[in-house]
């Protein structure tokens, strides 16, 4: 079966583990915390493929500038809703996909490597904290792109990320419970401020995602190079429309305020 995977079957896993992935921010109130470290986790196996394919796209799109544009008008779309869903502030994937496309660009354009490599540490990095994924989104696409070796390419970017992200959750996760203090049976849980409490459950979260996002490279490995069925319009819908229906469901079971907009 692994070796059997076109282009559109792996963009549909794609898009099942962003969709199961969401429901955890959309409904976390009422979710059991195992159910929330397994949906979440699924969600690793999304912005891996997303990317690999964002490379492909990208050297094969007769016009570059109309790819930025149709990702940034689907994310202004999406925006209000994943602002509803997420529960803060950042700039949605299709925003972190158009800085990939812009940085490949640079890429390509500069021919100072050392110069490019300037700009990405002391630009791109700082620039891609506001963005969704953050600097790992944007440095994962980079490397679908630089490497040359496909079968490095499909492995290493992965797992980069993967590491990534169960760095930064161990990182986290450690500087919650220095802040958390002693055990404070009242709230059922290490820490005796509940917002702590849910922050850290939240990052334990990530270990699953940094985990599922490392073995995609399983998935993309076993990648036949066909296309399938063409599905170009596909995600570009169901990524704004994901999130109304999240966001729609979760204020109608409470889970979701209307207030984060001033209502």
């Amino acid at each position: 079966m692994l070796r059997n995977l076109n282009a559109c079957k792996l963009k549909w896993i794609a898009i099942i583990g962003m969709v199961l992935s969401h429901m955890t921010y959309a409904w976390w109130d009422i979710m059991p915390f195992w159910l929330s470290m397994v949906l979440n986790g699924l969600g690793g196996l999304t912005f891996a493929i997303m990317a690999y394919f964002v490379v492909e796209g990208y050297r094969h799109t007769s016009n570059l500038l109309k790819y930025i544009g149709r990702l940034l008008l689907f994310g202004l779309i999406a925006a209000p809703f994943h602002f509803l869903v997420i529960g803060f502030p950042s700039l949605n994937i299709m925003f972190t996909i158009a800085l990939g496309l812009v940085v490949l660009l640079l890429y390509d354009k500069i021919k100072i490597k050392a110069l490019f490599w300037v700009l990405y540490v002391i630009v791109i990095v700082p620039v891609s904290l506001i963005f969704e994924m953050y600097f790992i989104g944007v440095t994962m696409i980079l490397l679908f792109h630089i490497i040359k070796n496909e079968n490095a390419r499909r492995i290493v970017p992965p797992i980069f990320a993967g590491v990534c992200w169960l760095g930064l959750a161990g990182l986290t996760l450690w500087s919650l419970s220095m802040l958390g203090g002693a055990v404070d049976p009242a709230y059922g849980g290490l820490f005796r401020n509940a917002h702590l409490q849910m922050d850290f459950h939240f990052m334990m979260t990530l270990i699953p995602f940094g985990v599922v996002c490392a073995l995609t490279s399983v998935l993309l490995k076993n990648y036949n190079g066909e296309r399938g069925k063409r599905m170009k319009w596909t995600f570009y819908v169901i990524y704004p429309l994901h999130f109304a229906v999240l966001a729609a469901i979760g204020i109608a079971i409470g889970t979701i305020s209307l207030s984060m907009f001033g209502f």
